[in-house]
């Protein structure tokens, strides 16, 4: 049975921005079948919540939101080379037969996903443009008032009792500046862990936020066979192998994972800031920006 879900939704506001949270109950059957028609998909993951949300929007109705169905909207249902050799992997780490029919569907059966968010507005939209310029980590290190925190979740799968598949944000305010994880996060027991980060993070005092896009995996049998230790220096391989109580923790298993891809860029406010207009939608995969 599923886990029963408080509605709840909080609003904050951050100067100029509004800062909004909604987290509802789990998509009924009728409402996932009429999207998964929609979306081309056979089907949505079993834990939809297609009405929570987490918003962004500044007075002049510019900004961003995070939502499920923008972000299945981003995954692939053509089932590419990769999803096939993935699948055939879990395959053949399974002995039952039944599984046979649930790795071939045509679609990403992972539900993996490089949604970065989608972005409001209509005359004015925030403005994506690539950069070199990083988060500056050690300022989120500062010891500094939490005024705001949410995190919402998006949708979650357990892929028969063989993994999860996940897609989270959450967001946290302090008085200078705010930030945002989004985060899906894929592990497929005996094959693999995937994760896909994107960090959203604006000083006050900026006309623009900083996006970074950072993708990581890892077969497990990697994982099992070496060690990786991290700190702020140096990195370096050693015999042994990562504990496996780890892979069902996607804050402790990232640092073991390699990365594949990472995108940074700025989303700059507009320059001309008309009255607030209707709010129309962007939804922003890594493919298409």
């Amino acid at each position: 049975m599923h886990p029963v879900f408080q509605s709840s939704r909080r609003d904050f506001t951050f100067g100029p921005w509004k800062l909004s949270a909604a987290r509802t109950h789990i998509m009924k059957s009728a409402q996932a079948e009429r999207l998964a028609d929609e979306l081309h998909m056979p089907s949505l993951p079993e834990m939809m919540f297609g009405d929570n949300i987490l918003r962004i929007q500044h007075d002049h109705g510019f900004g961003i939101e995070f939502n499920a169905t923008d972000a299945l909207k981003c995954v692939n249902n053509c089932q590419g080379m990769i999803k096939v050799a993935c699948a055939e992997e879990w395959q053949e780490s399974r002995s039952e037969p039944e599984h046979t029919k649930e790795v071939v569907k045509p679609y990403d059966w992972t539900y993996t996903t490089d949604y970065k968010g989608t972005l409001l507005g209509d005359t004015a939209t925030l403005k994506v443009v690539p950069t070199t310029e990083h988060i500056n980590t050690e300022k989120l290190k500062a010891r500094e008032q939490i005024m705001f925190f949410e995190e919402v979740l998006l949708f979650e799968d357990e892929l028969h009792d063989h993994g999860v598949s996940s897609l989270s944000v959450k967001i946290r305010v302090m008085p200078s500046s705010f930030f945002v994880l989004l985060r899906f996060f894929l592990r497929v027991d005996g094959v693999l862990i995937r994760m896909n980060d994107t960090r959203l993070y604006h000083e006050a005092d900026k006309a623009y936020m900083l996006r970074e896009y950072t993708s990581r995996e890892s077969k497990i049998s990697s994982l099992k066979g070496r060690c990786a230790f991290v700190n702020a220096q140096i990195t370096r391989q050693d015999t042994g192998h990562v504990p496996p109580s780890l892979f069902t923790e996607p804050n402790e298993i990232s640092q073991y994972l390699p990365i594949k891809e990472t995108i940074c860029e700025k989303l700059e406010f507009p320059e001309k800031m008309e009255p607030k207009p209707e709010a129309s939608l962007e939804t922003t995969c890594v493919k298409s920006k």
